[in-house]
C-alpha cells in the first residue's frame, strides 16, 4: 500500500496540467516543503495561479492530534465544536512560558488538525484538498482523477490491492488512492526520521558548540526568546523525541504579503480559523487569525515561513518576534498618519486576538527588545541543528 502512495505521490499526471504532482510542492530534498523561496507555489490547469498560503512540511505529522479546543481526548469527539468553543471562552488561560509548558498545555484552545487552518484530521482528507485546488493540483474533479489513475503505469497495483471492481467507482478509487498516499507518509522513515544533531544530543551521541549551546538557553528563556513554550522542544512524557510544536493555534499579527496575488484585493483578508477556506469555525470571530503553529524541525532549511510566506530568513522571523511590539515601524509599512499600521493583515475588529501577552510580546514601543544580535545568531545556530542527516564525526 504504501509503495503504491509513493508513485501516486510523484506522478504529475494526476494534475490538471499534467506537471504537479504532491512532491512538486512537498520536496524531499527540501523537507517535504516548498523547493524555493515563492511565498506560495503557482498551480492550476497551466501553472499560472499562485497558491493562497506558504506550504507546510508534511514530515513529522504521524503524531498529528485531531483538531480540538483543549486536549484532544475522548470527550471531545462527542462534544460539538460550538460547545468547544464555548467552554473555551470561559476557561481562563495560563500564559505560555518556556518554563512552564504543562499548565499552557491544558488551555482551552484550538489545537491540531492538519493545513495551517487545522480543517483535516487525517493525511487522506489533507492530500485531497491539494488534488482538487483550482490553484494547487488542480486535478477538475473525482471523476477525472479517477480516469487518470485507471490509466496511470500503476493501476494493475489498484487491482492487485484491492480487486477487479476497484475502478468500478471513481470515488472509490480516489479514497483508496489518497489512503495509499497516507500510508507511504506514514510509513517511509523520510517523513519522520528524527536524525537531527539535536537528537544525537539528547541521546548523547553529540556535543553542543558554544554558539548552539546559548541559542538553546536562549530558546528557553522566558525573557529572552521563550521560543520552547510553543515550539516544545523536551521528550514527550512517554520518552518520544520532541516535535517541537505544541500544536497549538496564536495569531502573531504578521505583516501583509504584498506579493501574494490574493491580497492585491484590499478587501481580501486570510482570517485563518475564521476562513475562507476553513468554514465550519466562522462564527467564532475570537478565533480569526489563529494559525497552527508549525514544527521547527528542519526550519533552517526553509525559505519561506508564516502562514503568508512574508519573510524568507530566520533572521527576519527573529526580527518580528523582537520588533514587533518593541519598535514596529521596522516591521510594518507606515499609515496615512505616519504611524506603523500595525496588524495590518488582519481587519480591525480582530486585532485585539493577536497575543500581546505572551513573552516576548509582552513589551511595549520604546521597551529594550528581548534579543540582541547577537543573541538571534546564537538562536539561528541553535536551530541549524534541528535539521535531519546529522552525521557525527568519526573518532580518530
Amino acid at each position: 500500500m504504501a509503495r503504491l502512495g509513493r508513485r501516486i505521490f510523484f506522478d504529475p499526471s494526476l494534475s490538471g496540467s499534467g506537471r504537479l504532482s504532491c512532491a512538486s510542492c512537498h520536496s524531499p530534498q527540501h523537507a517535504y516543503g516548498p523547493p524555493n523561496a515563492q511565498p506560495a507555489m503557482f498551480g492550476g490547469p497551466h501553472l499560472h495561479r499562485q497558491g493562497v498560503r506558504a506550504v507546510p512540511s508534511l514530515m513529522y505529522l504521524e503524531r498529528q492530534p485531531n483538531f480540538s479546543i483543549g486536549p484532544d481526548n475522548e470527550e471531545n469527539e462527542n462534544v460539538s465544536l460550538a460547545r468547544m468553543a464555548m467552554r473555551g471562552q470561559r476557561a481562563a488561560r495560563a500564559r505560555k512560558t518556556a518554563q512552564d509548558t504543562a499548565a499552557t498545555a491544558a488551555n482551552l484552545v484550538p489545537q491540531g488538525g492538519l493545513f495551517w487552518d487545522g480543517r483535516a484530521n487525517t493525511l487522506q482528507s489533507q492530500a485531497m484538498g491539494p488534488l482538487l485546488s483550482p490553484f494547487e493540483m488542480s486535478g477538475g474533479s473525482i471523476e477525472r482523477v479517477a480516469a487518470r489513475l485507471r490509466q496511470a503505469p500503476y493501476a494493475a497495483g489498484f487491482v492487485q490491492l484491492f480487486g477487479p471492481a476497484i475502478f468500478s467507482s471513481p470515488r472509490m478509487t480516489v479514497a483508496e488512492a489518497l489512503f495509499a498516499v497516507a500510508r507511504y507518509e506514514i510509513e517511509d522513515p523520510s517523513f519522520h526520521p528524527y536524525s537531527s544533531k539535536y537528537d544525537a544530543w539528547l541521546e548523547g551521541r553529540a556535543r553542543l558548540t558554544p554558539a548552539e549551546l546559548r541559542g538553546y538557553r536562549l530558546f528557553n528563556n522566558p525573557r529572552k526568546g521563550d521560543c520552547a513554550a510553543c515550539h516544545l522542544d523536551r521528550p514527550s512524557g512517554d520518552g518520544r523525541p520532541p516535535l517541537f510544536t505544541d500544536h497549538q493555534f496564536e495569531a502573531l499579527g504578521v505583516p501583509r504579503n504584498r506579493v501574494l496575488q490574493v491580497n492585491r484585493n484590499p478587501a481580501y483578508f486570510d482570517l485563518g480559523l475564521c476562513g475562507p477556506y476553513r468554514t465550519d469555525m466562522a462564527a467564532q470571530t475570537r478565533y480569526c487569525g489563529l494559525f497552527q503553529t508549525p514544527t521547527l524541525r528542519n526550519v533552517a532549511t526553509r525559505h519561506v515561513f508564516f502562514h503568508n510566506g512574508v519573510y524568507h530568513t530566520l533572521r527576519q522571523v527573529l526580527d518580528f518576534y523582537d520588533f514587533r511590539d518593541t519598535e514596529p515601524q521596522k516591521i510594518y509599512p507606515l499609515g496615512p498618519n505616519g504611524d506603523p499600521d500595525k496588524f495590518n493583515d488582519l481587519p480591525a475588529r480582530y486585532r485585539g486576538n493577536i497575543d500581546a501577552t505572551d513573552p516576548p510580546f509582552n513589551r511595549r514601543p520604546g521597551a529594550r527588545p528581548a534579543l540582541s544580535p547577537t543573541d538571534e545568531r546564537d538562536i539561528i545556530a541553535f536551530l541549524q541543528i534541528l535539521t535531519d542527516g546529522y552525521r557525527p564525526a568519526t573518532a580518530r
